[in-house]
């Protein structure tokens, strides 16, 4: 992997780890000095690998110079020698005098479990926490999560630059969570996961369709609740199954040139069984206590996608976990989604009426759908619709898929 890629990927997959470290250590109120330091780490990296070569251990190398550039900033920086120092020396075991950074897995484990629940602390509001955790746990750039939350830079700025404030202002300890702080907060922790994955599962920020490691990060830091007691929790193993199951299909889900390819016509060959088996397992684990969350049906519909045979039996299933899904959860996108499995089971015109009710004039999905509904029916519209789409399309894989659809019909 050339370093052009090999740091952006590091940085997407180490800097959280490191920064979570360095607060744990430091405390909530110097949140800007762990990330200065290993923003300087990185920038540290690319220019040295540039010159030198990249070193045959990449994530050892950013962890030396990370720990390096601590121990620096320590020595030199007055205010902490003064006021912070003394208090991280005072919690030091008398047999280890020497301020160290701690880059062991489970002491990375442990800070970023830490910093998930410190950052979603409900003195935030929902959507300041999860903005917050998407830039300093996940590496989110501002653009990227003002893409996620249909917002534009500058309100995402504000927003994480006042959540970080306010956990100042309120001396939020960062230390594991207790049942009761799990009970708390463990929604807005699962639906911040939930984001990333969907950031990465089909990503607009990019105008790509798949960025694996977004996906591979939301897994990691889900397997990561898992293994804590507190937050081994149904609803958490829930959204690890539903990840473990849309990720079975990521090698047919894109082509070789990168363009998105329809369900009904991935090489179902090229689907991984053995995320669809861990899914299976995970969902399995779901299945304890009284909880039913959005995980657990959205789940149940991606296992029933993973299931090969075409039959009734299937988009009855899945027909009906949309149903409970939409009244446990209503959202336009998930009622749109609905639409293609009630086509399946009740026929395109029952679909064609709940989709043109829902009325998303400013959703290319909207008029893609309903442009496949029609085809066959009138192609007229079908026609009509696909070009509305085209016009409203962002990525160039949704523009592709939707030009590919007007070529068939004229």
């Amino acid at each position: 992997m050339e370093n052009q890629e090999l740091i952006p990927h590091l940085f997407r997959t180490e800097y959280q780890k490191i920064v979570s470290v360095l607060c744990s250590l430091f405390g909530i109120h110097h949140i800007e000095i762990a990330e200065d330091i290993v923003s300087d780490t990185f920038l540290t990296a690319s220019e040295t690998w540039a010159i030198k070569g990249t070193p045959e251990n990449p994530t050892a190398w950013l962890y030396t110079v990370a720990k390096n550039k601590t121990k620096n900033y320590l020595k030199r920086n007055t205010v902490f020698e003064t006021k912070i120092v003394s208090e991280i020396k005072h919690n030091t075991p008398l047999n280890n005098p020497e301020i160290d950074l701690d880059l062991s897995d489970q002491n990375i484990a442990d800070s970023q479990l830490a910093m998930i629940f410190t950052v979603c602390n409900p003195c935030n509001s929902e959507e300041a926490q999860i903005a917050l955790a998407l830039n300093l746990l996940c590496g989110f750039g501002i653009s990227e999560i003002s893409d996620a939350f249909l917002s534009n830079k500058e309100v995402i700025y504000k927003r994480i630059n006042r959540a970080k404030e306010k956990l100042k202002e309120e001396n939020i300890k960062i230390q594991n969570p207790n049942q009761s702080e799990v009970k708390d907060r463990i929604q807005t922790v699962l639906k911040t996961i939930y984001l990333l994955y969907s950031e990465g599962y089909y990503s607009v920020s990019q105008n790509t369709t798949l960025r694996k490691d977004l996906c591979t990060e939301a897994m990691r830091l889900t397997y990561l609740l898992i293994q804590n007691e507190n937050t081994n929790l149904p609803e958490t193993n829930a959204l690890m199954a539903l990840m473990c199951f849309h990720s079975s299909r990521f090698d047919a889900r894109t082509g070789d040139n990168g363009e998105i390819i329809l369900y009904e016509d991935q090489d179902q060959s090229l689907w991984n069984q053995e995320l669809i088996d861990r899914g299976t397992y995970f969902l399995s684990k779901s299945s304890t206590g009284n909880t039913l969350s959005k995980y657990h049906l959205e789940a149940g519909i991606a296992y029933w996608h993973t299931i090969k045979q075409d039959s009734p039996e299937k988009w009855t299933n899945i027909l009906e976990l949309y149903n409970n899904l939409i009244i446990l959860e209503y959202s336009t996108i998930v009622a749109l989604n609905r639409t293609y499995a009630l086509a399946k089971v009740k026929g395109k015109e029952e679909a064609i009426r709940e989709v043109e009710k829902l009325n998303l004039t400013d959703n290319h999905f909207y008029y893609s759908l309903l442009g496949n509904l029609y085809s066959g029916v009138d192609s007229a519209k079908a026609l009509q619709y696909f070009e509305t789409a085209l016009s409203l399309a962002k990525t160039i894989s949704d523009k592709n898929v939707i030009s590919r659809n007007i070529e068939l019909l004229q």
